[in-house]
């Protein structure tokens, strides 16, 4: 997505990263869900005319990825290959993710850097030699904790993410001081009270910082598929201290050092709940540890669930996106999951429940909404909108609404990452513009043809349709091609400008759809469902 010339150059981007993505498979809901939920926060900054970094991409190192791609009868990097570039990539795209970068672990400009860093450790004596013995979940890529473990009816340990047994490894391996950190990120968490959130995730990490630290292991020996120990050609670098590097490689940690100045720290790592101790403990620990700053704030999304059922291909309930937009269109999807599901809050996904939203608030109170204004437009006054010059009480109303939903939407969605409840406010509005043109009726004020009749019913359109205009702006984050749709029918372009450069916060400034405007009525923004069973 391109900058906007509003952008203050120099300054500090607003940096949000989604996870990196394990590519030993395609992507499904849940992968999807973060990674909107992060382009919905960078387009509505951007919208704020701020200067912003948006980075995704792929993690691919690591013994699950190996062991992916031996069952397929191909290389790791060949693997890493075939589904970045015909799955993960093709799936943003087809999702409008605006992301500044992808960043993959493989590419030279990561792996280089990450020995850099851990180098830079072990010469700090961060870093030491020595054994480990315990359990390991592959499909996590993660050293367990026995009290972390689930137990089976037969006994055996088992993930309690996965669900599958845990291996118990043995390996002589270096290791990261983590230990020496507890009482510095204690600190830290107490003097910033927001970097972890929700609440619920914070207390879960301070909680588990409390029990006391255990060193972390920084290598493993035992296969060769990731970045080599700098100094020991027989180790490579655990997975996730290499994952963990991208949100710093990925914008010139000790490569660009004005790019990394004006970018690094994150202002937000989106993450899912299940990766939680990695963010939130060891990665500023890490960076503790290299005198580097630590991010702004780490929000950890909860499940998506479908049965009950944390939604994962293990699970065997992984949805790929394409199920769902084929059928409702991509800006549907977009707004669904950011609507139905309180962001931190695990969430269940129903066919059902979707169906019902898009009907009643998609395509009944807003997309009939916008229908209704141009073909009355169209209808009375020939597709000119009108200028208002009868304003009264129930046109107050209206702007001090809209003046509401811009001043929630904007903190809600800008600052707390409320994702649902700045939707919520725009669509309080639109329901209240709903109520204003039933209480009005311009279809009878059209027929009282005296001078003031036919001010009071251009009143009435204009106010509609202004108030449409504002709706545009603030959907656009959330749902560019219907927003971009609506802002072309209200004839907003070019007297206003790109829909794209439109402050957000903004939107309340009442009469900027110019009278005089061509409105037309376009393309249904949100077609009547068909029937899935049908063919």
């Amino acid at each position: 997505m391109a900058a906007t010339g509003s952008e203050k150059q120099g300054t500090k981007a607003f940096y949000v990263s989604t996870p990196i993505y394990y590519v030993n498979d395609a992507p499904h809901l849940g992968h999807a869900y973060t990674t909107v939920a992060g382009d919905v926060l960078t387009r509505w900054h951007r919208q704020r005319g701020e200067k912003v970094w948006y980075l995704t991409g792929t993690d691919e190192h690591g013994q699950k990825i190996m062991r992916t791609a031996e069952a397929n009868d191909v290389t790791p990097q060949a693997w890493c290959d075939k589904l970045v570039e015909e799955a993960w990539k093709p799936l943003w795209q087809h999702l409008n993710i605006a992301n500044d970068d992808f960043i993959r672990t493989t590419q030279k400009r990561h792996t280089d850097r990450v020995q850099e860093f851990v180098q830079d450790l072990y010469d700090k004596d961060e870093i030491y030699k020595g054994g480990y013995e315990g359990p390991y979940c592959v499909g996590c890529e993660e050293f367990k904790l026995p009290g972390d473990l689930i137990e089976a009816e037969d006994g055996t340990k088992l993930c309690p993410v996965h669900k599958k047994p845990v291996e118990i490894l043995k390996e002589e391996n270096y290791f990261f001081k983590l230990s020496e950190y507890g009482p510095k990120l204690l600190e830290f968490y107490e003097a910033n009270p927001g970097f972890i959130q929700p609440e619920s995730a914070r207390n879960e990490v301070v909680n588990f910082v409390k029990q006391g630290l255990e060193d972390l292991s920084i290598s493993r020996s035992t296969f060769d598929w990731g970045i080599p120990v700098p100094w020991d050609s027989e180790h490579v670098i655990y997975v996730w201290i290499d994952a963990l590097l991208n949100y710093a490689t990925a914008v010139g940690y000790n490569e660009n050092p004005e790019k990394f100045a004006e970018t690094f720290p994150a202002n937000v790592h989106l993450i899912g709940k299940d990766i939680l101790r990695f963010h939130a403990v060891i990665w500023p620990a890490m960076l503790m540890a290299q005198g580097l700053p630590v991010p702004g704030r780490i929000a950890a999304n909860g499940w998506l669930m479908v049965g009950g059922e944390k939604m994962s291909k293990s699970n065997l309930t992984g949805i790929k996106p394409q199920d769902l937009t084929s059928h409702f269109g991509v800006d549907a999807y977009r707004w669904y999951f950011l609507r139905a599901i309180a962001f931190g809050q695990d969430g269940s996904f129903s066919w059902e429940d979707f169906s019902a939203r898009y009907t009643s608030e998609l395509a009944n109170d807003y997309g009939n909404l916008a229908s209704r204004v141009a073909a009355m437009v169209g209808k009375y006054f020939g597709g000119e909108l009108p200028a208002a010059t009868a304003d009264g009480d129930a046109e107050k109303a209206v702007h001090e609404g809209l003046a509401k939903a811009v001043a929630v939407a904007d903190a809600k969605i800008g600052e707390e990452l409320d994702f649902q409840g700045g939707i919520l406010a725009i669509f309080d509005f639109v329901k209240q513009v709903n109520g204003y043109i039933t209480e009005q009726e311009p279809w009878k004020v059209a027929k009282d043809e005296s001078a003031e009749g036919q001010a009071r019913l251009a009143t009435i359109l204009y106010t509609a349709a202004e108030s449409l205009r504002a709706v545009a702006v603030l959907l656009n984050p959330i749902m560019p091609e219907t927003s971009q749709s609506l802002w072309d029918s209200l004839g907003a372009e070019p007297t206003l400008g790109a829909l794209a450069t439109q402050p957000v916060q903004n939107a309340a400034q009442w009469g900027q759809l110019p009278a005089g405007a061509t409105v037309t009525k376009g393309a249904i923004l949100f077609p009547r469902l068909e029937d899935p069973k049908k063919d």
